[in-house]
């Protein structure tokens, strides 16, 4: 009886090309996951300097920069400011936050006659501060907002007010509530921002914005693309000016 001699060529280059479509189809699943659209921020990456006047003389400058870290973004500057009959300080500050506006965490740190400074954590309408004043043990506390999209505004860090410009909703417009922290006052509290209409500064026209609390109201310019250019406190006789 004459033994058949099977060929199994044939199945095994089927076995090897069903196992490289196989690993073909988990690579382009994979590289798509990986290459996923970022998630719509309100954000856009800034970078700049300000001047900061008193009475119309200058009293300071503040550096800042918006740009995306990781999945989030990151806004950040740091001011050197000389008030009259005060001390020079350098103020610096640091804010982490969400494509939609909202805090993940803030830094700052304040060095004048002393050095202090805070580390804040946002998480559900929770600020879990840490504060560290020089020579002092630290403190902490937690403040609570109901809201996770809460309006960091800190005392002479400007560009948090470019930060707000971008979180103000400009398709529904009108007057826009947030709860507001002051971190260096350790100060909880409420804004409203609404459009101010078309304003005048020298020779051009800005978007207007204003930011009014109980007993502040602040004046921000914007061009086109929603940056801050200018900020006004009338009440103070305060301006900051983009250079």
């Amino acid at each position: 009886m004459q033994k058949q001699t099977v060929d199994l060529k044939p199945k095994i280059f089927t076995c090897v090309m069903a196992i490289l479509f196989v690993c073909t189809t988990l690579t382009i699943a994979a590289q798509k996951k990986m290459a996923a659209p970022a998630v719509p921020s309100v954000f856009a990456q800034d970078k700049g300097k300000f001047t900061i006047q008193l009475n119309g003389k200058s009293v300071g400058h503040e550096e800042f920069e918006i740009a995306p870290a990781g999945g989030g973004w990151l806004a950040r500057s740091t001011t050197d400011i000389t008030p009259p009959d005060s001390v020079a300080a350098r103020v610096t500050g640091s804010l982490t936050l969400q494509p939609d506006g909202a805090p993940i965490s803030y830094d700052w740190t304040s060095q004048a006659e002393k050095t202090n400074g805070a580390h804040i954590l946002f998480a559900n309408g929770v600020a879990k501060i840490t504060l560290q004043m020089q020579d002092a043990r630290p403190f902490e506390q937690d403040m609570s907002f109901g809201s996770p999209l809460i309006a960091v505004l800190d005392n002479n860090l400007y560009y948090q007010y470019a930060v707000l410009a971008r979180v103000y909703d400009w398709s529904k417009r009108g007057t826009q509530s947030l709860p507001v922290l002051v971190p260096q006052e350790l100060t909880p509290g409420s804004i409203t921002v609404e459009s101010a209409g078309s304003l005048s500064a020298g020779s051009k026209s800005y978007d207007g914005l204003r930011v009014a609390t109980s007993d502040l109201e602040v004046l921000l310019y914007l061009d086109s693309n929603h940056r801050l250019m200018r900020l006004e406190v009338p009440s103070a006789k305060v301006a900051v000016v983009r250079d």
